[in-house]
């Protein structure tokens, strides 16, 4: 499990402080008091939970009626979109440190983006685990298991997902970390991926093919995202956790380039220091988020199990390493889902494509 620092929590308050009390006193011309945060596909329901209440908060201290836009979608995908600026995004609250990195690349943030923030400008952090049918009829326990004859796998497409490639990297360490070879690694995610029935755009895509198409035995999901679908489906499934999985880390981060072009950098700013108040904390816990609020955290361990997870350094050198290696063209993950490859998979939009709600 990882190894939360002990963190100075009025310092954290006092970040979410300042940024609100400034938005008192200058709010920059601001006159839509509208700011759109554009977040990764599985985050729709907490995002909804989060923005009423930082809505009410702000709207008490300083007078403001704020509104909160989402736009949400595969990450990978989300980050290019707003590159190409066809999300104009004031914040965003992304799966991957490499997605919002590739936003200061294009000069869109400032170089020293992640020390803008507490902890490292991550509010909480999150890992693979499987969802399986009731009574796990298939007998799926282990990354193994995900290649024994006649079970289909759901997963999303590591091209536009971070759903997608954090689920290929946990599958490539599940081998490595444990004494595999990288041989073996590649071999073992060949074979995952001949065993994928469809690869779509993003998480929520994936998560409606399994649970409401009834695609596949096994489905690989984000914890939140594979305790929601539990939670919904009431007796139709239940969550596996692997032995080893990956540590996801998501990033958020303000859009310089775009509060200032749209005047709202104090609400951006009060937005996402609000992510790490205890208020929010708590909210995020309750969602199947792991909060980085450590006595928040611990007051639930039963809901959020320690977990052996391993860091992307683990098997790369860092995330531009492990990029470069596996998701650019001809890297390892082009070369396994080639037709040449013997990989067959269907691939899908699905309802993981963007979709905004105001809040």
């Amino acid at each position: 499990m990882k190894r939360l620092p002990l963190l100075n929590l009025a310092a954290v308050a006092g970040v979410v402080i300042a940024v609100t009390l400034i938005g008192v006193r200058n709010v920059q011309g601001n006159t839509s008091n509208e700011i759109l945060n554009v977040s990764y596909d599985p985050t729709r329901e907490l995002y909804r939970s989060l923005n009423d209440q930082f809505i009410a908060a702000y709207q008490r201290d300083t007078g403001i009626r704020l509104r909160v836009v989402q736009s949400h979608g595969g990450s990978s995908r989300q980050a290019r979109a707003v590159v190409a600026g066809e999300q104009q995004a004031d914040v965003v609250t992304l799966g991957l440190y490499s997605d919002v990195d590739a936003l200061r690349k294009q000069g869109l943030i400032g170089d020293n983006w992640a020390a803008r923030l507490p902890n490292h400008s991550q509010p909480y952090y999150s890992t693979i685990v499987f969802v399986v049918r009731k009574g796990n009829p298939k007998h799926i326990h282990d990354w193994p298991d995900l290649i024994a004859p006649g079970v289909d796998v759901v997963t999303p497409d590591p091209r536009s997902s971070g759903n997608g490639k954090l689920s290929a990297l946990a599958a490539w360490g599940a081998v490595t970390t444990r004494g595999g070879s990288e041989q073996a690694a590649r071999d073992y995610l060949s074979a995952l991926y001949r065993h994928a029935v469809r690869l779509d755009s993003g998480a929520r895509g994936a998560a409606t093919g399994f649970t409401v198409e009834k695609i596949g035995d096994v489905q690989l999901a984000w914890e939140n995202e594979a305790q929601r679908e539990v939670a919904d489906a009431r007796d139709d499934l239940q969550v596996v956790y692997p032995p080893v999985s990956i540590l996801a880390e998501p990033y958020v981060a303000w859009v310089d380039t775009n509060v200032a072009r749209h005047h709202s950098e104090l609400y951006a700013r009060a937005y996402l220091g609000f992510l790490f108040s205890d208020a929010a904390q708590q909210t995020i816990a309750l969602a199947g988020y792991r909060p980085f609020n450590p006595a928040i955290a611990q007051r639930f361990a039963a809901r959020l199990p320690p977990l052996k997870l391993f860091p992307v350094t683990a098997i790369a050198h860092d995330w531009d390493d492990a990029n470069h290696r596996f998701f650019d063209e001809n890297g390892i993950l082009d070369t396994v889902l080639k037709p040449a490859n013997g990989v067959g998979v269907a691939t899908s939009s699905g309802p993981g494509t963007d979709t905004r709600d105001k809040g």
